[in-house]
């Protein structure tokens, strides 16, 4: 499945990427994994990174849900060289919202 997205807020600009899927009908084990690049403007610094996605979960039980976002290490470039950080969803109502934490070489 392919993924699109547009950013707004701290982080603006637009990503891509690519998403497999798998669930086991019987059990309801859930997983997904996906690679996403982004490309934005973040804290005054434009440039493009990598997210990866790696997610498990078991059907109508959410406190058995796993679900890590991180930038990938050294994906960062232009004003993005360097960026580290980790990116948490939070569903409300149908829809997601992002949390962003994350560090440049200049912030420390």
């Amino acid at each position: 499945m392919t993924i699109e997205k547009t950013w707004a807020g701290d982080l603006t600009g637009t990503s891509k990427g690519e998403m497999l899927t798998g669930i086991t009908a019987s059990t309801g084990a859930m997983a997904y994994v996906a690679m996403e690049r982004v490309h934005a403007t973040l804290a005054g610094h434009t440039g493009t990174f990598l997210f990866q996605h790696h997610a498990t979960m078991q059907k109508d039980d959410a406190a058995s849900s796993s679900l890590n976002i991180t930038v990938v290490k050294n994906s960062g470039t232009g004003g993005l060289a360097g960026l580290s950080g980790t990116l948490a969803i939070n569903i409300q109502n149908g829809v997601h919202h992002y949390d962003f934490s994350y560090s440049l070489p200049d912030q420390q």
